[in-house]
C-alpha cells in the first residue's frame, strides 16, 4: 500500500493558459516520464454506494469524505491500482494497491472477495467498507494529463483536459468505450498538488492564472453530465 498526505489547489484555465503555464514549467520543474509529446492518458471507474452517499458528501461540502476508484493507463494493462482519496480538513489523503488484471475484474463485477488475499490493512478496509455499504461501479471518467513534478516537498503539477465520461459500460479494460465530453474540449483543469509550502515559482505561476481557485471533481462532474443526459 503506497500512501500520500499533501494539499491541493485546483483551477479550471483554457487551452491557451495551458501552453503558456506549460512552457513556463519547462524551465523549472521535470517533466513526468510517462508525457511523450501529448501527455499520457489516464483512466478511472468509480465506485459509490447504492444512494450516491460520497456524490452527495461531495456536492454537500463535507469536510470528511472519500472516493473510491479503480484505475489504469492502458485497457491492455496486466493491473489497476485501487486508490481511496479522503478528504481531511485542507489536507488530501490518497492510498493506493496495485491489484492483478483478473482480481480487478472481480471487482468491476461487485465481487470485492479478491481484497482478502492481499495482506495489508488497506485491502481489508476497502473490503469491509464496499461490501458493507453496498458500492457499486458509478462511472468511468477518461482523460489526458500532462505531468510535472519537482523534488523539493514532493510538488506535483498537473494539467487534464480532454475529459469524457460513461455511465454505460463499466469495464475498465475495455478498447471500445462510448464516452461523452465532461467539459468543454478547450478547458483544462490545473492542479497543484504539494506539502506544506509552495516554491516561489510555483506560487508566482498560480498567480497570473486568471481564474478563482475552484473544487473541481471530474467524479462529480461525470455523475453531474450522466444526470442532465438521463433528465
Amino acid at each position: 500500500m503506497n500512501q500520500v498526505l499533501r494539499e491541493e489547489k485546483k483551477f479550471l484555465i483554457n487551452i491557451e493558459d495551458f501552453r503558456c503555464k506549460s512552457h513556463y514549467l519547462d524551465q523549472f520543474l521535470t517533466q513526468d516520464i510517462h508525457n511523450g509529446t501529448h501527455g499520457y492518458t489516464i483512466r478511472s471507474l468509480y465506485f459509490d454506494t447504492i444512494y450516491d452517499g460520497d456524490y452527495f458528501a461531495k456536492l454537500d461540502g463535507l469536510e470528511t469524505r472519500r472516493k473510491i476508484r479503480l484505475r489504469c493507463y492502458d485497457p491492455d494493462s496486466d493491473y489497476a491500482m485501487l486508490e481511496m482519496k479522503q478528504k481531511q480538513g485542507t489536507q488530501q489523503r490518497k492510498r493506493s494497491l496495485r491489484l492483478g488484471r483478473e482480481d480487478a475484474k472481480c471487482l468491476i463485477e461487485c465481487d470485492y472477495t479478491p481484497l482478502l488475499k492481499y495482506q495489508d490493512a488497506f485491502a481489508a478496509e476497502c473490503y469491509g467498507l464496499m461490501q458493507s455499504q453496498c458500492y457499486r461501479p458509478k462511472t468511468i471518467v477518461e482523460y489526458k494529463r500532462k505531468a510535472y513534478i519537482a523534488k523539493e516537498n514532493k510538488i506535483r503539477v498537473t494539467f487534464d483536459n480532454q475529459i469524457v465520461s460513461t455511465e454505460s459500460n463499466s469495464d475498465l479494460f475495455s478498447p471500445n468505450l462510448l464516452m461523452n465530453p465532461v467539459l468543454d474540449p478547450f478547458a483544462v483543469v490545473l492542479e497543484v498538488k504539494y506539502n506544506g509550502f509552495l516554491l516561489g515559482y510555483i506560487q508566482q505561476m498560480l498567480n497570473t492564472v486568471d481564474k478563482s481557485e475552484i473544487s473541481v471533481s471530474k467524479y462529480c462532474l461525470a455523475r453531474q453530465n450522466g444526470y442532465q443526459t438521463r433528465l
